[in-house]
């Protein structure tokens, strides 16, 4: 009997090892697409923005209408579904999504008011943002079936657990969603950290650290920045300073309110999958959890189907946002004194840190809450150490209307928007603290 206890576990071992192949094939395509980076042509980016920048050039004509189908999906989904009448911020974002509709409309078919066709409004929002996310975000749904799926988050997750936890108060396997939103798209580090929260293997309060604390632009994104602040000749220096100024302040912001004191509670109807402790060696216990992950993963159509529709649902909700509070935001900005009066919130901070033009810095950082690009702008002509903190700041504040917030508030994760803007103050502030000091001692 105990021969053929022995055989059958021998057995059991030699089946759950033996799909392992998925767990190396499948989580490198998926890693490669998202992180490393290749040069075609002229063009140094990773696969996923080289996929779409061709969609981009070679269906052109098409894709106007494309990104308008999914915004009048996503404008009527609201109403077919009922959730438009879930609660007051679902009422309000279902009747943004209906404005964002009708500016739609008008941009594809070019009709409407002068201003809306200047080139920051209207074919701003729509050219750089709209059409890249309704591309990004499906088809980055594909392969992030392959990344998150078969066990290498898992595996990341147990050796990344003695940084992950202390620091910044999350699982260890957070640590792929911090790399995906840095390197792939803060939309994408969403799909991920929404997916994963409703499997029960984040709680409210961790799914809602990462979403305001690691979901930050991309580094395609970061690219940009650099090249209109004239920074590509200290990429390197910007890239990681960024990167560490980052997560430094999310390691603070944790801690204190409102993210500090949010309950630690499980998706409801989820089954909840903490993070356990490894017993023995943690490179085994990670190996046993990638198996175990490996063999109740369902087929690859199954799984590309799933996240796919996810990812398609994702885009709906944003796109008729970007579109609607986007376009706010940027006529805001260009013909109001708002945001002048936003930076008086940063002001006495850029003014007792002795930042060249405190005010312009100020008025940069505050208009960050609008668009993420808008701070660039404002500061092309100003000197290198106000366009280094105003470039950091744009990324390390995270949190914008014109695409993030309808992001977060598209997912099942539980935070409101009134404390979604109080950690966005807390953002700034701590960012301008850390990085003036830094960009003095380089510059």
């Amino acid at each position: 009997m105990q021969q053929v206890q022995v055989e059958e576990s021998s057995n059991s071992n030699v089946r759950s090892s033996s799909g392992m192949w998925k767990f190396f094939v499948y989580s490198f395509i998926g890693a490669f697409m998202f992180f490393v980076p290749v040069t075609i042509g002229e063009k140094n980016s990773i696969m996923l923005d080289h996929i779409v920048t061709w969609i981009q050039s070679n269906a052109a004509g098409f894709l106007p209408y494309y990104a308008l189908i999914i915004i009048f999906a996503g404008a009527v989904y609201p109403f077919v579904s009922g959730t438009w009448k879930k609660s007051t911020v679902d009422m309000v974002f279902s009747l943004f999504k209906i404005v964002g509709l009708f500016v739609g409309i008008m941009i594809v078919f070019e009709f409407g008011p002068a201003w809306l066709f200047r080139p920051d409004m209207g074919p701003f929002l729509f050219g750089k943002l709209v059409i890249s996310v309704g591309l990004l975000v499906p088809i980055g749904a594909v392969f992030l079936a392959l990344l998150v799926s078969y066990g290498l988050l898992e595996f990341i997750g147990v050796l990344m657990q003695p940084i992950m936890r202390p620091v910044w108060r999350t699982p260890g396997r957070s640590a792929i969603d911090a790399v995906a939103s840095f390197v792939g798209s803060y939309s994408l580090g969403l799909l991920i950290t929404n997916r994963v929260y409703k499997e029960g293997k984040y709680t409210a309060r961790e799914a809602a650290i990462i979403a305001t604390g690691f979901s930050t632009v991309s580094a395609t994104f970061m690219v940009i920045v650099a090249k209109t602040l004239g920074l590509m000749e200290i990429w390197n220096t910007f890239f990681w300073v960024t990167l560490l100024v980052t997560f430094v302040v999310t390691a603070i912001t944790v801690r204190i309110w409102p993210l500090g004191s949010m309950k630690d509670d499980y998706y409801e109807g989820s089954t909840p999958q903490p993070e356990v402790k490894p017993e023995g060696g943690r490179l085994a216990t990670a190996w046993r959890e990638a198996k175990e992950t490996v063999a109740n993963a369902p087929s690859l159509g199954v799984n590309i189907w799933v996240n796919v529709r996810d990812g398609l649902l994702m885009a709906m909700a944003i796109l008729p946002s970007i579109l609607s509070i986007g376009l706010l935001g940027i006529m805001l900005a260009t013909f109001t004194p708002i945001f002048d009066w936003v930076g008086y919130i940063f002001y006495p901070f850029t003014a007792l840190l002795q930042l060249p033009e405190p005010m312009l810095v100020a008025k940069a950082s505050a208009i960050g809450i609008a668009e993420m690009f808008l701070p660039a702008l404002l500061v092309v002509e100003s000197g290198l150490v106000v366009k280094f903190v105003v470039a950091v700041v744009s990324v390390s504040s995270i949190i914008f209307f014109s695409a993030l917030v309808p992001c977060i508030v598209a997912t099942e994760i539980p935070i409101s928007i009134p404390k979604l803007i109080v950690i966005w103050v807390q953002r700034v502030i701590l960012t301008l603290i850390i990085v003036t000091p830094i960009a003095y001692l380089l510059f």
